[in-house]
Formats: structure tokens, C-alpha cells, sequence
């Protein structure tokens, strides 16, 4: 986490990790009846970061009380078989990692207490012609999460959901929360059969399913920590009955993140109808890297500061960088 020195994080870990409160390593996996799409083994059978001590701090660091809500997240986004899909698929992650800690640490030095955790977000679920659905293999997504995990990043996992329900898209998501770094996010711009083509939607009812779900996979599988839903918006019909939409599902925290490109005023603009659902209190902000001029490839121009980000109001917790 950028802006907390190591020093401190390990006597929060010491004070966390009490004799006792260390549960014993998972090795269940979930009932094929409740979740049948996924495998939903944790990879706690061997130590992510080869010491199991250091595992016990950096655990205690992504699931702390205040871990999320008292820190920004700043992501970088994308897909990492696609260079057009953001700056995910332009670097490995290796060459990630320092970039995206130094653009983190630009958030935590504006803000004196306030650190910033860097997390990768990646695009799991990516939507095909006719609403098909393109998963991440697990094999490449379990690589990002193990480095992520040794290095103090969170990752993020996106689905496009496309033709499908949502309740399959959270069901092919949710395994992933055994892992303590992960999130979760959904992209209803891609809830369609006709990608490029529409922007897609989902109604407030399977938005607040989809918390319940979450949180009941959570309770159910003693999950530590609270973990971020992340839903985007540009235009208004993505959420159908808005107001409708409920942020109480407790570990569960609703994250409303304004999507869309284009100069600062349109962004801002875009950001100001989104703070206008105040029953999603907490939001997120997506920008937009240059890359080309290649027809389709968007970019924010000039793209915003740091500064000019948590100037907005109300202030995004959550800032993504495509």
C-alpha cells in the first residue's frame, strides 16, 4: 500500500493476527450444487510469496477494516492478450508493477494519512459477436493475482456478461474472492448481442442480486475483509430503476465508477449525473491513456491530473486508468 511504511503494516499484521484468529487453510472446494461453474479451490495449499509469515502480513493488509474505504485504489486496466483493450495489454506485468506504484503513490502524496493501494483490473469476461463470452483462462488469471498478491496489488476482475444473466456472470466470479486481493467488477455497456453495435443494460433488481449474492458467497465461505463491486456508467440507460439500487449488503461495497472518454469538462459532466445517485454513495473514475489514432481506440485529451481527479465531487475512491 503506498503511503503506509512496511514498518507499520506489520505491527497492524502482529495486531491483527492474534494466536487464534489465523484460520487454517481452505481445502474444500464449494458443493458443485450451490456453484457449479467454477473450482473454487483458494492457492493457500502452498505459499504465494514463499513465506508463509510475510503471507500472514500481506493478508492482513488487503482484508484490514479500513483497507479499501480508507485508502484510494488506483488501477490499471485492460486485457493482457490485447493491446488496444488498455495498458494491461502493452506490458507484462512485471513492467506494470512499478509503473502503476508510481502513478498510485502521485494519489497518496495528495493527501496527507491517505494511502493508495495499486491494483490490476483486468477484463476477465470480454463480450463476443452475439453476446458471446470470452473467460480468461484460469491459468493466466491465477498468475496476476499470485504477483499481484506477493507485490501489494489488487486485482480486479471484470465481466462483460453479454448474453447472459448476471447471476452466471457473478457465479463464474465469485470463486475468485477466496483469494484476499481480489475484487469484482461488471460492465453492463457489454450486457448485449449486439456489442459495438448498443450499449447494454442491467436493472436495478439484478444489481442488488448481484450484491446478495456476493455477500451470501462471502458469509458462506468465511471470506475476511470487505471487497469491492465495481459497476460502470456512462449513459444512463446502463442502470435501469437507478434509484432503485441498494448499497447495504455488508462486506459487499457497491463501487458506481463513471466510464466514458473525452476532454475534462465531458468526464466531469458525465461524473456530475453519476453523483446524482446518491444511494450509490461510493464511486470510481475511469481515464483513458492515449495509445494510437487507430479508428475505434479512444483516449481522454488532454487527459486529467491527479489533482483535477480528487477535485471531483463527490471524490472517486476507485480511479482506473485504460
Amino acid at each position: 500500500m503506498i503511503g503506509f511504511s512496511f514498518k507499520k503494516r506489520l505491527l497492524c499484521a502482529l495486531f491483527l493476527f492474534i494466536p487464534g484468529n489465523i484460520g487454517a487453510p481452505v481445502e474444500e472446494t464449494v458443493s458443485v450444487h450451490t456453484y457449479p461453474l467454477r473450482d473454487t479451490r483458494p492457492f493457500f495449499r502452498e505459499s504465494p510469496s514463499g513465506n508463509v509469515i510475510y503471507d500472514i502480513i500481506l493478508d492482513s493488509m488487503y482484508t484490514a477494516p479500513g483497507a479499501i474505504s480508507g485508502n484510494y485504489v488506483v488501477a490499471y486496466y485492460g486485457h493482457p492478450k490485447s493491446r488496444i483493450m488498455g495498458i494491461v495489454g502493452r506490458h507484462t506485468k512485471e513492467e506494470l508493477a512499478p509503473m502503476l506504484k508510481k502513478t498510485a503513490a502521485e494519489y497518496a502524496s495528495l493527501n496527507a494519512g491517505r494511502g493508495a493501494f495499486p491494483a490490476f483490473y483486468l477484463i476477465y469476461g470480454t463480450c463476443q459477436p452475439r453476446g458471446e463470452i470470452n473467460l480468461m483462462k484460469r491459468e493466466m488469471v491465477e498468475a496476476y493475482i499470485r504477483y499481484a498478491y506477493a507485490n501489494g496489488i489488487l486485482v480486479y476482475l471484470d465481466h462483460q456478461i453479454g448474453k447472459y444473466s448476471v447471476a452466471h456472470a457473478m457465479d463464474q466470479l465469485l470463486p475468485f474472492l477466496n483469494y484476499p486481493n481480489v475484487h469484482l467488477a461488471l460492465d453492463p455497456e457489454w450486457r448485449t448481442t449486439r456489442p459495438m453495435r448498443e450499449i447494454g443494460s442491467i436493472d436495478a433488481e439484478e444489481l442488488n442480486e448481484a450484491q446478495r449474492r456476493m455477500r451470501d458467497y462471502m458469509v458462506a465461505h468465511g471470506i475476511r475483509g470487505r471487497r469491492h463491486l465495481v459497476i460502470h456508467q456512462f449513459h444512463a440507460k446502463m442502470i435501469r430503476n437507478r434509484s432503485q439500487v441498494r448499497s447495504d449488503y455488508d462486506p459487499v461495497v457497491l463501487v458506481h465508477a463513471t466510464s466514458g472518454w473525452g476532454p475534462p469538462e465531458r468526464k466531469a459532466a458525465t461524473h456530475g449525473r453519476n453523483a446524482l445517485a446518491a444511494n450509490i454513495p461510493h464511486k470510481g473514475f475511469k481515464l483513458w491513456y492515449y495509445y494510437s489514432d487507430k479508428k475505434g481506440v479512444h483516449y481522454d485529451s488532454p487527459l486529467m491530473t491527479p489533482s483535477q481527479v480528487v477535485g471531483l465531487r463527490p471524490r472517486p475512491g476507485l480511479i482506473i486508468y485504460q
